[in-house]
C-alpha cells in the first residue's frame, strides 16, 4: 500500500523557464533559442544541480564563450527572473494529498543548492513537504540511483510503499529500477486521473 508520495518540483509544481529572463535580453526569438541551446545548455546547468558552484560554472562558460559574457552572467545573476507561477492545479493535488493525512510527502529535486533558497522563500507550499532532498546539496542528481536512495534512507521510506512523480521520463525509469512505482507527469489532469486509478485521490 502506498503511504509515501515523492514529487519532483520543476515542471511539476514550479514553472521555471530561462525564456522568461532571456526574452528580456534578446530581441530575436531564434537568437535566444540558439543561445540557450548551445551556450547555457541543459547539460551545463545540470552540473550546477549536481553541486558545481554557480561561480565555477559561470566562469567556465565565460572563458569558453567570451562573446556572450553578459548573457552568461545573467543566467545566475538574474536567475530569479526565470521563476514563474506555481502550477496551481498540481499544487491543489498536493494540498489534497497533504490534507488527507494518509501520506508522507517528500520532494526529490535536481536544483542548485545556491538557488534553491530563492525558490523556497517564494513558494509557501514548499513548507508543506515532510522533507526535501536537493541534488546540489547532496552533490548528485537524478537519475543516479544513489540520489533516490538518500531520500529513502534519510526518511525511512520503503520503496515498495512509495509513489514517485516526475516530468522527466529518464528519472521515472531510474526510480522504477530501484522498485519505486512512478507516474510520468504530463499535466495535472492526467496526474489526478492516474492517482484516482490507484485509489489515492478522487477524480473530482
Amino acid at each position: 500500500m502506498i503511504n509515501t508520495i515523492i514529487f519532483d518540483l520543476g515542471a511539476v509544481l514550479i514553472d521555471w523557464n530561462p525564456d522568461y529572463l532571456y526574452r528580456n535580453l534578446f530581441s530575436d526569438e531564434q537568437e535566444m533559442k540558439n543561445f540557450l541551446a548551445t551556450v547555457t545548455t541543459s547539460d551545463w546547468n545540470e552540473e550546477q544541480d549536481a553541486g558545481r558552484s554557480l561561480h565555477e560554472g559561470t566562469e567556465l562558460l565565460v572563458k569558453q564563450f567570451p562573446e556572450h559574457e553578459a548573457n552568461i552572467r545573467a543566467f545566475y545573476g538574474r536567475w530569479d527572473e526565470m521563476l514563474g507561477e506555481p502550477f496551481w492545479d498540481t499544487v491543489e493535488i498536493f494540498k489534497e494529498l497533504k490534507e488527507s493525512g494518509k501520506f508522507k510527502i517528500y520532494a526529490l529535486t535536481n536544483w542548485s543548492a545556491e538557488t534553491f533558497p530563492v525558490a523556497f522563500a517564494r513558494y509557501d507550499f514548499l513548507n508543506w513537504f515532510d522533507g526535501i532532498v536537493v541534488s546540489g546539496a547532496e552533490k548528485m542528481r537524478k537519475p543516479a540511483p544513489e540520489f533516490y536512495q538518500i531520500l529513502l534512507d534519510r526518511h525511512l521510506v520503503d520503496p515498495q510503499e512509495a509513489l514517485f512523480i516526475d516530468d522527466n521520463y529518464r528519472n521515472i525509469v531510474a526510480a522504477e529500477k530501484i522498485g519505486i512505482q512512478s507516474i510520468h507527469f504530463t499535466n495535472a489532469g492526467e496526474l489526478r486521473k492516474k492517482l484516482a486509478e490507484l485509489g489515492i485521490l478522487s477524480k473530482s
